[in-house]
């Protein structure tokens, strides 16, 4: 049926372009258009060409639809087939067919999947896959031997057919629940497998069932949606919490030529509350110390319940005349935690027993196990005798005392030992810093030094009762209020009080008020210590204040004086208390409303105290003190110095010098004066035998350390020649100067460090690291001794005359002197 519904479209489309086409030829008829050509084509007016035009352009569209010669069936290709060679599907007809012509393809897989040769025939080359493309769209073409288009495109549709060449596949594990006891059909959990087969077909339909490696005995499943339900109304976690199944999936609706594929599911049966709480014994017995603390656990009455600890809701209840003594509650693994709510006392009562029941409000079914379980118990309690601590009168304890008084007997706190032995008590306070001291044997407080209620009103402290001697002991806390006594002066306040120039006599000036550090009601008195013309003091009933008032006399702002009333307040208390203050007055310029514009400064008060004073003198003291030493340690440095400069010490500078001289033109390692005069006293001129000597400077020889240098002349005797002079200081001497002054700066205490050290190592000298360099050192020391020669100078001309001199060239010629 297939194939001839594909076969059938063809004609369809071709019956679709003929009606139209005879459509078109209808309504150029209805509009006054011949349907022939032809007639168009002959002459006519201008309205037959416009005519003509319009049936030009409207029949243009139409030569390509008309009918068809192209004559076929829809293909069709096995998936997976093999393909050794190409494999020829099916054969494309024209009615147009003729020698020569040849078909052409275009779309998918046209030429590469699908090929066609010069008769029609379409033939397949590769093998397909239905699952990657199922339906391939191509158009036939026909042509000419001129290439030529024959017959416009046609198209076709190349279909793949399925086979069942995939299996049901489980996309993922599926775990599945139901609660114990539920009915039967009670669903569990859907399993869905997939066939990646085409839909359409058997191959993709699958059947599902409970393979027997499984549990199945309580379940079942859907074949065709996969729902598993329970087929049983007895499930119960406590004898099996779960069932693995194992599930099969078949498609070919099940045949036996399909294919298949498992998967476990997992069923957990949950918990519900089915089961009733027991005790584990019928008796429990517990021993508790009677100074056991209240609200803890004295013991625990353990429960079996096979349900889990969630829907575990055991209800506890203990026998009436005893509920107040103990309670039962829930521990987290809901067992009876036994707790104590009234403290024991085993010289009152030794033992307690009693009944204990539980049970259990949200069962949702009758109990599994309420034939066998216990739901009554017995509790015997024995109390465990302790020596306790003593046992105050009171939880605490309260007393007042009035301050600035040393009261012998405040109060008595007393405790006693609650043991039969009934041991002595010693008391103590446990505020080292404490005011109240106490009796140690009868427990009276008593005052140890006077208490001032202005600075504290209330003392709390502990006072410890301790047993003799085994040293258990209590503590209870005491509170002494301080009662308070008329100590304390009243103060008086007052705001900024003037009196203007043009104020009448009964013109209110300023208000005055009191205040007390007392806890007192005190009523205030004001007068004025001494009786003034001009001011007076009426108290206001009303606010316990007073006002000044002017009694006469007119004020000026120029007066030189200055008015200060002396007040007196009185507090009225018992005793009586009362204070003198000076209250200053200005005098001001006002105007009509009395807003002062102009005021002369009223006599200031004193407003800060001795001890204030005091530390302000003993800073600046302690500034000027701090100066005065700076300044005498600057001028004592600076006597120091000027000392030492007029004492002659002598700060040597000691230089290590290790490096090479500076040949001739060091001016300071040698005494130029003899290079000097080598040249200007007459030592170069002719000497009388007329031969050519060296110079004096150049027979100059150095002499070692400790000789006596010995001067000598040519041309003197040596009975003229000065007496022997010292070498110049070696180095063994200047290293012994040295070394003396060192020990002599060391030995002087008083000298101010500072002084250097400097090392003078002359060049050639015996040790120096440097060595000697000097030319003339050389030359010196070369005569007389097979040195080098230096004739060679003679040969260098004029310019190097005084050079050759210089090193004792004895060839030279003889010449003028400079």
């Amino acid at each position: 049926m297939l194939q001839k519904a594909m076969y059938a479209v063809p004609m369809l489309r071709a019956s679709a372009a003929l009606t139209l086409v005879f459509l078109v030829a209808a309504l150029a008829q209805w509009e006054g258009v011949p349907s022939d050509p032809s007639s168009v084509a002959g002459g006519g007016d201008g309205r037959g060409d416009g005519m003509r035009e319009i049936v030009r352009k409207e029949r243009l569209p139409y030569r390509s639809r008309q009918k068809r010669a192209w004559i076929w069936n829809s293909y069709y290709v096995t998936e997976e087939s093999e393909m050794i060679s190409p494999k020829k599907i099916g054969k494309l007809k024209s009615s147009k067919t003729a020698d020569g012509t040849t078909f052409k393809l275009r779309g998918d897989g046209a030429n590469s999947i699908f090929t066609v040769n010069r008769n029609g025939d379409l033939f397949v080359i590769k093998t397909l896959d239905r699952e990657e493309k199922s339906m391939y769209n191509l158009t036939a073409l026909l042509y000419d031997g001129r290439d030529q288009l024959v017959e416009d495109a046609g198209e076709f549709v190349v279909q793949v057919n399925d086979i069942n060449d995939h299996i049901p596949v489980f996309p993922r594990t599926y775990n599945g629940s139901i609660l114990e006891r539920s009915g039967i059909g009670a669903k569990v959990v859907q399993v869905t497998a997939t066939d990646a087969d085409d839909p359409s077909t058997v191959h993709a339909e699958l059947r599902y069932s409970l393979r027997p490696e499984g549990e199945r005995s309580a379940f079942e499943i859907n074949i065709i949606t996969g729902m598993i339900t329970s087929r049983v109304d007895t499930l119960d976690r406590e004898d099996k919490s779960q069932y693995v199944l194992v599930v099969q999936a078949k498609d070919m609706r099940g045949m036996t030529t399909g294919t298949t594929a498992t998967t476990s599911v997992t069923v957990t049966i949950t918990d519900i509350n089915d089961n009733m709480a027991s005790f584990t014994q019928d008796t429990y017995d517990l021993s508790v110390p009677e100074n056991q603390r209240l609200e803890e656990k004295i013991g625990t009455l353990t429960l079996d319940d096979r349900d889990e600890i969630q829907n575990k809701e055991p209800v506890f209840t203990i026998q009436p005349n005893l509920s107040r003594q103990f309670a039962l509650s829930r521990s987290p693994q809901k067992d009876g935690h036994l707790m104590l709510k009234k403290a024991l006392d085993y010289e009152t009562k030794s033992s307690y027993s009693f009944i204990v029941d539980v049970h259990e409000n949200s069962l949702q079914f009758p109990a599994d196990n309420k034939n066998v379980s216990i739901t009554k118990a017995r509790v015997n309690i024995r109390v465990l005798d302790v020596d306790e601590p003593p046992v105050f009168s009171k939880p605490s304890y309260a007393f007042s005392v009035m301050e600035e008084e040393m009261a012998t007997n405040i109060g008595i706190v007393s405790a006693t030992d609650p043991d039969q032995a009934n041991k002595a008590m010693r008391y103590s306070v446990e505020d080292q810093e404490c005011p109240v001291g106490v009796n140690p044997v009868t427990g009276q407080l008593f005052i140890l030094r006077k208490l001032d209620r202005e600075l504290r009103t209330t003392h709390i402290f502990q006072v410890r009762a301790q047993e003799e001697p085994s040293g258990l002991h209590s503590l209870v806390r005491v509170n002494i209020s301080v009662q308070d006594l008329n100590d304390n002066a009243p103060e008086l306040v007052w705001d900024d009080i003037f009196v203007c120039e043009n104020d009448m006599a009964g013109t209110v000036i300023g208000r005055l008020s009191a205040t007390d550090r007392d806890e007192q009601v005190a009523y205030f008195r004001y007068s004025l210590v001494n009786p003034s013309d001009n001011f007076t003091i009426t108290k206001n009933a009303s606010d316990n204040t007073a006002v000044i008032l002017v009694r006469q006399g007119t004020f000026r702002l120029d007066d030189p004086r200055d008015y200060t009333l002396g007040v007196r307040v009185d507090d009225g208390g018992r005793p009586p208390r009362s204070s003198v203050m000076h209250v200053p007055i200005k005098v001001c310029r006002c105007d009509s409303r009395r807003i002062h514009t102009q005021c002369k400064a009223a006599a200031l008060r004193m407003g800060v105290s001795i001890h204030a004073l005091i530390a302000i003198l003993v800073c600046i003291l302690t500034i000027l003190v701090i100066v005065i030493l700076v300044v005498m340690r600057r001028r004592f440095q600076k006597e120091s110095l000027a000392s030492m400069k007029h004492s002659g010490e002598i700060h040597e500078q000691l230089v290590t010098y290790d490096e090479e001289g500076g040949g001739e033109m060091d001016t300071n390692g040698y005494d130029v004066s003899i290079l000097t005069s080598a040249r200007h006293d007459g030592s170069l001129l002719l000497h009388p035998d007329h031969g050519i000597h060296p110079s004096l400077y150049a027979r100059v020889q150095k002499q070692p350390c400790g000789q006596l240098h010995q001067q000598h002349h040519p041309l003197l005797p040596p009975h003229l020649l000065p007496p022997p002079q010292p070498p110049a200081a070696c180095k063994g001497d200047m290293a012994v100067m040295i070394e003396a002054k060192k020990d002599e700066a060391d030995a002087d205490r008083e000298a101010v460090p500072y002084d250097t050290l400097h090392i003078y190592g002359y060049e050639g000298g015996p040790g120096s690291l440097a060595g000697s360099l000097s030319s003339l050192e050389s030359s010196c020391s070369s005569a007389g001794s097979g040195g080098p020669e230096y004739d060679f100078l003679s040969d260098w001309g004029p310019r190097f005359r005084t050079l050759a001199e210089l090193y004792g060239v004895d060839e030279l010629e003889a010449y003028l002197p400079y």
